[in-house]
C-alpha cells in the first residue's frame, strides 16, 4: 500500500528533547551565539543547554550579569576584570554579591577563580557546596596568614571536591599538607591534584611533603608536582621516595613529577655533551619497583634535570609493568635504547605509546629513533629536545615509518637539526602533520637554480651584507628540496595540507623572513602561529628598520590567531646605557606590520627588565596593535599606561581586551601612571559604548 509523506517538515517539528541535544552537542562559543540569534526559541534552548561559562566583564555591573544560563556547571571567574583584584572588593556588601552570583548560576560544580587572599573563598565556597573541580588562581604574594588558610574554608564547605588544581596558584610548599590531613575526608576523595606550580618555579615540594600529600591522598589517580631531585638540597626526591609514592597512591593513573628547575629554564646550550654534573639519586631497581606498584599508568612525565644513566632495562620493564601506558616523558634520562640492530630494545619496547617526548637524552642516535619507530608503531605525537646526536637521517627515517600515524612533531634544541634540516625530515609526513614546533635556526642556506653544491653561512639580521639578504628577499630563489623516501620515489606534494598549528622559538633580533623560504611557504590550512622569543636585547646594538618580518605570514590566508610571547627577552624598561636601546623600539620591532594580518585573537607577552619585574606596553605596541582591523580578542600579559590602552579604541571590531599580571610577583601597587582600577574601568566602558560591526 502506498505511503504519503509529508515533506514540509520543518526544523522546529523535531521534538524539543531532541533539538536540545543537538545544542549541546555545540561547543564553540561563537557558534552558539550565533544560534541563539536565529529566533526566540532557538535563544531559549541555547540558553538552556549552555554548560560552561567565562565571565569577562566588569564584576562592578551587577544588572550586566546574565541570568538567563541556569544550566551552567563549568564556570570561570577568574577573568573577570580588572584581572587578579579580589572580584568581590567591588561590592560594599560582599555577602550579598556572592549570593547574587549563587542564585545566577546555581548548577556549577566546576570553578575557576582569582583567590588572591583566603576571603574569596570563605564567601563563594559557602555558595556552592556541591562542588567537585576547583582551580585556584594567583600571581600576587602570598598573603600573611597561617599555614592552609588558603584551603580551608573550601575543604569545610566542599564535601564532594574530587578535583583541585594549584598549577597557577602560589602559595607555599608547606601549606598544602597540614590541610589536607585536618580534612581526611576531602583528602581521600580526591582523584585529581596538580601541585605543578608554575607560579613559584623556583620553589618545588620536598620529599616529606610530597609523601604527606600522597599519604592523605589515597585514591588519587592524577597527579601532578614540581620536585627538587637535586641530591644536594635537603628534602630531595629520590628512588625511595618514588617508591613510596607509587605504594601510596596504586590508583594512578597519570603521574607528573617535574624538577622544579625545569620550569623556568631557559632553552639549552645545543653545544654542550647534554650530561649535567649531578646525577639523580634514582636506580634502576627502585624504578622497575615503581613501575610495579603502578598497573593502571596511562601517561607518565619524569624530568628531573639531572642525569639518570642506563635506563633501558628499567624502562623494558615499564612496557610489562604498566600495560596501559600511551603517553611518556622523559627528561635526563640517557641510555633509553641501545639501537645496536634493528631489534628494537629499551623505550622502543613499549609499544602501545601513542606520544613519545625524549629531552636532553645525549646518548640518543639515529639509530635509538629508528629502533623507536619500529617498536612503536601508534605513535602520533613525538617530541625531541636537546639531543645532540641524533641527525636529519635518524628524523627522516622516523617519519618514513610512522607516516600513517604522526599528526604531532616537536624539534627543539638539537645541533644538527636547524630549521632547514628539520623541515627536510619531516617532509615524508608534511601531508599528514597538524602540529609542529621548531626552531627558527638560520644556518643552512641553499640557493636554488644552480647546480652547485650548498653553500652554508651563518644569518645576522644586523650586520649580514646586502648580497646575502638578497638571498632571502629574492622570491626566485626558494629552496626547492630534493625529497625522498625508502624507495627513493619523489613526494609529489609540497603542501603543508593539515598543519594547523605552528610553534617556534627564535633568538633575539634574528629575523622571521626566512620561514617561509626555508619551505613553509604553502600551509593553506594553518590557523595559529605560537612564537617564543629569547635573548638578551643589551647584547643587540643595531635593529632592522624592516621589523621582526610579521608580514612575511601573509602567505597564510587562514591565520587568525597568534601568540608572541617576548617575556623571555631581557632588556632596559625605563633607560639605557649609551649605545643600547630600552624595551620600546624592541616592541616597534617585533610587532612591526601586525596590523596587516587578518587576526582575530593575539596573546602578548612585552619584554621585560628583569630587574623591573614588570612588563608593560610601551606607546609604539599600543600604537601598532590599535592597527589590526579585524582583531576581536587581545590579550595583553603586563600592564599598559591608560592613555595607551585608549588607542586601542581605534580597532573597530576590538571586542575583548585584558590585562593580566600573571608573572609572579604580580606588582601588588601599581604605579600613578599605570592602568588601575578605574583606569581599566573608564577604558572597558569606552569600548563597550562602541558600536561593533557584527
Amino acid at each position: 500500500m502506498a505511503r504519503n509523506f509529508n515533506t514540509n517538515v520543518h526544523f522546529h517539528d523535531i521534538p524539543d528533547a531532541i533539538l536540545s541535544s543537538i545544542f549541546s552537542l555545540i561547543t564553540d562559543t561563537r557558534s552558539r551565539n550565533a544560534m541563539s540569534l536565529v529566533c526566540l526559541k532557538w535563544h531559549l534552548i541555547e540558553r538552556s543547554t549552555r554548560t560552561c561559562l567565562s565571565l569577562r566583564g566588569n564584576i562592578r555591573d551587577l544588572f550586566l550579569l546574565p541570568t538567563c544560563f541556569r544550566a551552567v556547571s563549568n564556570l570561570d571567574l577568574s577573568l573577570v576584570s580588572p584581572w587578579g583584584r579580589p572580584i568581590l572588593d567591588s561590592s560594599p556588601n560582599t555577602t550579598l554579591l556572592a549570593q547574587v552570583l549563587h542564585c545566577t548560576f546555581p548548577s556549577v560544580v566546576t570553578l575557576t577563580v582569582y583567590a588572591r587572599n583566603p576571603s574569596i573563598l570563605h564567601l563563594l565556597a559557602p555558595q556552592w557546596p556541591n562542588l567537585r573541580q576547583i582551580k585556584l588562581v594567583r600571581w600576587h604574594k602570598r598573603s600573611p596568614s597561617t599555614l592552609g588558610s588558603d584551603f580551608l574554608a573550601l575543604f569545610e564547605h566542599c564535601h564532594s571536591l574530587a578535583s583541585l588544581d594549584l598549577s597557577h596558584f602560589y602559595c607555599w610548599t608547606e601549606d598544602l599538607p597540614p590541610a589536607l590531613e585536618a580534612y581526611p575526608s576531602i583528602a581521600a576523595s580526591l582523584s585529581h591534584l596538580n601541585i605543578l606550580n608554575y607560579t613559584s618555579a623556583d620553589q618545588g615540594f620536598k620529599s616529606h611533603e610530597i609523601l604527606a600529600i600522597t599519604s592523605a591522598c589515597p585514591n588519587l589517580r592524577e597527579f601532578l608536582a614540581a620536585c627538587i631531585f637535586d641530591h644536594r638540597y635537603i628534602g630531595f626526591v629520590g628512588d625511595e621516595t618514588l617508591l613510596s609514592l607509587a605504594t601510596n597512591c596504586p590508583r594512578l593513573s597519570l603521574l607528573h613529577l617535574v624538577d622544579s628547575s625545569s620550569l623556568s629554564a631557559a632553552r639549552g646550550d645545543p653545544d654542550n655533551d647534554g650530561y649535567t654534573t649531578e646525577d639523580a639519586r634514582i636506580r634502576q631497581t627502585m624504578l622497575i619497583e615503581m613501575f610495579s606498584a603502578l598497573p593502571l599508568l596511562e601517561e607518565l612525565v619524569l624530568d628531573v634535570c639531572h642525569n639518570v644513566r642506563d635506563t633501558w632495562v628499567a624502562l623494558e620493564m615499564l612496557n610489562s609493568k604498566c600495560p596501559r601506558l600511551k603517553s611518556l616523558k622523559l627528561g635526563q634520562f640517557h641510555g633509553i635504547c641501545k639501537g645496536i640492530d634493528a631489534r628494537p630494545d629499551g623505550i622502543a619496547l613499549c609499544s602501545r605509546l601513542e606520544s613519545l617526548s625524549i629531552k636532553n637524552c645525549a646518548d640518543l642516535t639515529d639509530s635509538g629513533l629508528i629502533s623507536i619507530s619500529l617498536g612503536c608503531p601508534r605513535l602520533t605525537k613525538f617530541e625531541v629536545q636537546g639531543c645532540k646526536k641524533i641527525t636529519k637521517l635518524g628524523m627522516t627515517k622516523l617519519a618514513s615509518i610512522l607516516r600513517k600515524t604522526l599528526t604531532e612533531v616537536k624539534i627543539s634544541c638539537c645541533k644538527h637539526l636547524n630549521t632547514v634540516t628539520s623541515l627536510q625530515a619531516l617532509e615524508p609526513i608534511r601531508d599528514f602533520l597538524q602540529r609542529l614546533h621548531i626552531d627558527c635556526v638560520w644556518e643552512m642556506v641553499e640557493q636554488s637554480g644552480s647546480d652547485q653544491a650548498t653553500s652554508s653561512a651563518k644569518y645576522d639580521g644586523f650586520k649580514c651584507s646586502d648580497k646575502r639578504r638578497g638571498i632571502w628577499e629574492d622570491a626566485n630563489l626558494k629552496k626547492k628540496y630534493k625529497k625522498y623516501n625508502d624507495n627513493e620515489n619523489g613526494y609529489a606534494s609540497s603542501t603543508w595540507a593539515k598543519l594547523r598549528c605552528l610553534s617556534l622559538w627564535i633568538p633575539v633580533g634574528e629575523l622571521l623572513n626566512p620561514l617561509v623560504l626555508a619551505g613553509l611557504d604553502n600551509c593553506p590550512m594553518l590557523e595559529e602561529i605560537q612564537i617564543k622569543v629569547e635573548g638578551d636585547c643589551r647584547h643587540q646594538s643595531r635593529l632592522s628598520p624592516d621589523g621582526f618580518g610579521l608580514s612575511s605570514l601573509l602567505c597564510y590566508p587562514r591565520l587568525s590567531k597568534m601568540h608572541i610571547d617576548c617575556q623571555a627577552a631581557i632588556g632596559y624598561a625605563l633607560t639605557a646605557p649609551s649605545g643600547h636601546v630600552d624595551l620600546s623600539p624592541w616592541e616597534r620591532f617585533y610587532l612591526n606590520g601586525i596590523g596587516r594580518l587578518n587576526l582575530t585573537e593575539l596573546n602578548y607577552w612585552p619584554p621585560q627588565d628583569i630587574d623591573y619585574n614588570k612588563r608593560s606596553l610601551s606607546l609604539p605596541a599600543a600604537g601598532l596593535l590599535a592597527q589590526c582591523r579585524t582583531m576581536r580578542k587581545l590579550f595583553v600579559h603586563g600592564t599598559a599606561n591608560e592613555h595607551f590602552m585608549m588607542f586601542l579604541l581605534k580597532a573597530q571590531t576590538l571586542r575583548d581586551v585584558q590585562l593580566r599580571e600573571d608573572y609572579y610577583p604580580a606588582p601588588e601597587n601599581d604605579n600613578s601612571t599605570e592602568m588601575r582600577i578605574d583606569s581599566c574601568s573608564r577604558f572597558e566602558d569606552a569600548l563597550n559604548r562602541r558600536a561593533i560591526p557584527d
